[in-house]
C-alpha cells in the first residue's frame, strides 16, 4: 500500500484571515471536492461535547466545513448517536437540548443535528463488518448508515481508556447505537484494588451506571450493572482502579476499529481533526481538565489511519505542559516515564493496538505522507 497523504496546517494566520477560512483552503487542498456531493445526503459525524465540557469543537469549525460541503452540491447534516451511559446525550431529546446549549443549530453551523441512532437509541441497522475478527456485524446509527457521504470531524484529545480520541474513535465508537456501543466495551469490566482506594468517591460520581457502592468503606463495583464503559477507571487519581481482564482494552480498540471499517464500507469518506484544547479524558465528561498539550494544528485526509497516526505522532513530539494532568504526573518522584504522552497521562490506556488491527482489517495505512501548508 503507498503512503497516505495527510494534509497539515498549524493555527496560525495572518491579519484579516480566519481560521474558518484556513480550515476550508485546507480541506480543499486535502480533496475533498473529489468526492460527488451533488444532491448527496452528507453526515458530518462529531460530538457536542457534554454539558459541563468547554474543550469540544467551536461550532465555527463546524459551518467551515458545511459551507464547503454545501458549495460543492451537498446537504450536510450534523449527528452524533446516543450514549450507553446515563448523561445529558443519553437520548435524542437531551442529545438534541445539549447540542443546543453548546451552540449547534441551523443558525451558527449552517445545517441540522439528527440524532443518528433516534429517540432511545434503538434506531439502528445491523451491518456485516469487513475482516472482523472480534465483531461479524456492527449496529450503527440509521442516520449514519442512510446517508450517502460521511465526514468525521473530530476533536482530538486524550482519552481514559484508548488513549487519545481521533477520526476512528469518533467514527466507529460514536457511530455505533446504545447496543453497538456495549458490544464494544463488553469484554472486561474494572474492579477495585481497595488497598489503594482512598474512598474519595469520585469514581462513583463519573459513573453514569450507579454500580459503584461503598458499603465496606471502599468503592465496590457490581460487576451486574457495570456497563465497562471505563470512566471510573480515569477518574481515580490513586490507580485504584483496574480492568480485571487484561486485554479488554486492547480489544476494545480492535472492536472500534472494526466498527469504523462497518460504517464506512462502500461509502465516499472524508476526515478532518483538530489538534486543540487536548484535554486528558474525553469530552463525553461534563468537565475538562487543563490540556496537556499545546494546540498544534489540523489535519484533513481520505484516510483515518493515517490521519490519526499522523496526529498521534504531533502530539509525541510537542512539549507536555507542565500545570496538566500529564505535567503533575512526569513531576512526581519516582514516575515511570513512558516516553509517550498519552501513556503517561492515564497510564492505564492502549492506543497503539487501534491503528495495527485497523491496518490489519484494511482500513487504511500508518505509512503516510505529511504534507504542510
Amino acid at each position: 500500500m503507498e503512503k497516505a497523504k495527510v494534509y497539515f496546517t498549524d493555527f496560525r494566520t495572518r491579519l484579516e484571515v480566519s481560521q474558518g477560512v484556513k480550515l476550508q483552503r485546507l480541506i480543499k487542498r486535502a480533496g475533498i471536492g473529489d468526492i460527488d456531493f451533488e444532491g448527496k445526503f452528507v453526515a458530518i459525524k462529531m460530538h457536542f461535547g457534554e454539558l459541563g465540557n468547554f474543550a469540544y469543537l467551536r461550532p465555527n469549525y463546524v459551518k467551515a466545513v458545511a459551507d464547503v460541503i454545501k458549495e460543492l452540491g451537498g446537504k450536510p447534516f450534523l449527528t452524533d448517536c446516543n450514549t450507553l451511559y446515563p448523561g445529558s446525550r443519553k437520548n435524542a431529546v437531551d442529545h438534541l437540548y445539549n447540542a443546543e446549549v453548546n451552540g449547534f443549530n441551523s443558525v451558527t453551523t449552517g445545517c441540522y443535528v439528527i440524532i443518528a441512532d433516534g429517540l432511545k437509541g434503538t434506531d439502528e441497522v445491523e451491518v456485516p463488518v469487513p475482516n472482523g475478527e472480534f465483531c461479524k456485524e456492527a449496529l450503527i446509527g440509521r442516520a449514519l448508515y442512510d446517508a450517502d457521504v460521511i465526514i468525521s470531524l473530530s476533536h482530538f484529545k486524550g482519552h481514559e481508556m484508548t488513549g487519545f480520541g481521533g477520526a476512528i474513535k469518533n467514527v466507529g465508537m460514536g457511530g455505533g447505537s446504545r447496543a453497538g456501543k456495549m458490544q464494544q466495551h463488553n469484554e472486561g469490566k474494572p474492579i477495585v484494588n481497595p488497598d489503594l482506594c482512598r474512598s474519595c468517591r469520585q469514581c462513583a460520581r463519573e459513573c453514569g451506571s450507579d454500580a459503584i457502592s461503598y458499603d465496606s468503606g471502599k468503592a465496590v463495583i457490581d460487576q451486574e450493572i457495570c456497563k465497562g464503559c471505563g470512566r471510573c477507571i480515569g477518574a481515580c487519581a490513586f490507580d485504584a482502579i483496574s480492568n480485571i481482564n487484561g486485554i479488554a482494552t486492547e480489544r476494545l480498540c480492535c472492536k472500534m476499529a472494526e466498527y469504523t471499517a462497518a460504517i464506512l464500507d462502500g461509502k465516499p469518506h472524508f476526515h478532518i481533526s483538530l489538534i486543540m484544547d487536548v484535554s486528558p479524558n474525553c469530552d463525553c465528561h461534563g468537565e475538562n481538565d487543563a490540556p496537556i498539550l499545546p494546540n498544534i494544528g489540523m489535519l484533513a485526509s481520505f484516510d483515518p489511519v493515517a490521519l490519526d497516526q499522523a496526529c498521534a505522532d504531533l502530539c509525541l513530539k510537542a512539549e507536555p505542559i507542565r500545570n496538566s494532568q500529564l505535567g503533575d504526573n512526569l513531576a512526581k518522584e519516582g514516575w515511570h516515564h513512558h516516553h509517550d504522552h498519552f501513556l503517561d497521562s492515564n497510564p492505564n490506556i492502549r492506543w497503539k493496538e487501534t491503528l495495527e488491527h485497523s491496518e490489519k482489517i484494511g482500513l487504511g495505512t500508518r505509512d503516510y505522507e505529511l504534507i504542510k501548508m
